[in-house]
């Protein structure tokens, strides 16, 4: 938007200027057209006095060195003749044909206009002049005058003119590209700032003191909006945090009452309070993941860590459950993989893959962990060879409670993905779940490099 507000600018600027400087420039040739006229017609009323004496006298003595000397003085020509139209005195070169002339000053008429002049032409200008007085016409004065120095003059001045337009030009062009940009800078402080609000950090504002009055309502007003959906956000948060702690406690007192139930229980019971206990264990794992995705939604900071040192303690974990169940645990990690990346999420999101694939995946099976460092930062890909999602379920895997019809007998509370995906986006990075080859799940989590994600 800015080009085109600058664009916009200067084509109204240079409208402005061409419409001031080239009528100045005009007038300018206009005004020196006239001087020259009134100069070269004085010489040329001067040498019809002379020519009218002449004529008068049968003397042209005095007419002949005079019209030679301002020839040679002035680079003009001078011809002059009688009523009959007869070549009285000639000095200088007059290459133009002087018929139309001679008969406008023997009809006693003078030459009132000059062609309009030029930087490049024209370069001589024809004057007629008559000689004698009222009815009495002794004769007609033809003096072609040279324009080199009223061209020049114009010249000059047009040039003037030209550097004055582009100095005012650029001065503009500059004050424009000032003007627009204190014009949007609100809006590109609203686009950044909307940006940094999606990507997690609910607290960037916007500064409402620059712009015009209108745009200055609009960030007040949006920053005020913002202000409204964090702490709507922020109240979601702390009462989901609260309930999910406070809920522990009781949940923990009715596990212990159940299992002290157990010696009181006849055996058709047993079957009853098995359930019962499994119900509990399940509702406690969905408070502790509730309360976990309230933890990384509450703003956890990222920063440098290295990936491959989160994960080196965890992986050695997940080896004997793997083994106990008769999987194959494959790990390929370098010595050290910097990333950025909210601490421990790297692991928490291994955890959640690996905790995914071991449920999943049938004895036998194979799961391999990968860690490489790529251009943009770092990539953990865990890819099983179990029976995989469909496309439609990848897609809504990462959604909270999300559980496949095809599993929901199997242990788990829903969240496990979605609190991978909150880890992911905290850390500026991405989750995705990708077919495996020729069957399986490829959970792949890529984060930026020690500097951080990029604007």
């Amino acid at each position: 938007m800015r080009p085109r507000l600058v664009a916009t600018f200067t084509v109204l600027i240079v409208l402005v200027v061409t419409a001031l400087a080239v009528p100045l420039g005009l007038a300018y040739a206009a005004h020196r057209a006239n001087r020259l006229l009134l100069d070269r017609r004085a010489d040329a009323t001067r040498f019809a006095e002379l020519a009218d004496r002449a004529a008068r006298e049968g003397d042209r003595s005095a007419l002949v060195p005079e019209v030679t000397r301002y020839a040679a003085l002035y680079g003009a020509a001078v011809r002059i003749r009688d009523r009959d139209g007869t070549l009285l005195a000639e000095a200088g070169r007059m290459d133009v044909d002087d018929t139309a002339a001679t008969r406008t000053a023997l009809s006693g008429r003078t030459t009132e206009d000059l062609p309009a002049l030029g930087p490049f032409g024209p370069r001589a200008v024809l004057i007629a002049e008559p000689a004698g007085r009222d009815a009495q016409l002794s004769g007609a004065v033809l003096l072609l005058a040279p324009t080199e120095r009223a061209r020049r003059d114009i010249a000059l001045v047009w040039a003037a003119l030209a550097l004055g337009a582009l100095a005012v030009l650029g001065c503009s062009t500059l004050a424009a590209r000032s003007l627009a940009r204190w014009i949007l800078r609100p809006v590109t402080d609203l686009d950044r700032t909307a940006g940094e609000i999606a990507g997690g950090r609910l607290d960037a504002r916007v500064d409402p003191g620059v712009g015009p009055a209108e745009l200055r309502r609009l960030t007040s007003r949006f920053n005020a909006m913002a202000d409204a959906v964090s702490a709507a956000m922020e109240r979601q948060r702390v009462f989901v945090a609260d309930a999910s702690h406070e809920l522990r406690t009781p949940l923990a007192v009715l596990s212990l009452r159940l299992e002290n139930l157990l010696p009181h229980l006849d055996a058709a019971g047993t079957p009853e309070h098995e359930e019962a206990m499994a119900e509990i264990d399940r509702l406690a794992a969905l408070v502790e993941a509730m309360l976990a995705l309230a933890r990384v939604e509450s703003g956890a900071a990222a920063r440098e860590v290295d990936a491959a040192a989160e994960l080196r303690p965890r992986l050695a974990g997940w080896r004997e459950v793997f083994a106990a169940q008769g999987l194959t645990l494959a790990v390929e990690l370098p010595e050290s993989c910097p990333a950025h990346a909210v601490p421990d999420a790297v692991a928490r999101v291994a955890d959640t893959a690996l905790d995914n694939a071991h449920k999943f995946v049938p004895p036998g099976g194979t799961v391999t962990v990968t860690l490489e460092e790529a251009p943009e930062g770092a990539v953990l890909r865990v890819a099983d060879d179990g029976p995989g999602l469909g496309g439609a379920e990848r897609a809504d895997a990462a959604s909270r409670f999300w559980r496949s019809p095809d599993h929901a007998n199997v242990p788990g509370s829903g969240l496990g993905l979605a609190i991978a995906a909150e880890l992911a986006k905290a850390s500026g990075g991405t989750l995705r779940l990708l077919p495996g080859s020729p069957s399986g799940l490829v959970v792949e989590l890529r984060l930026p490099g020690p500097a951080g994600p990029q604007p």
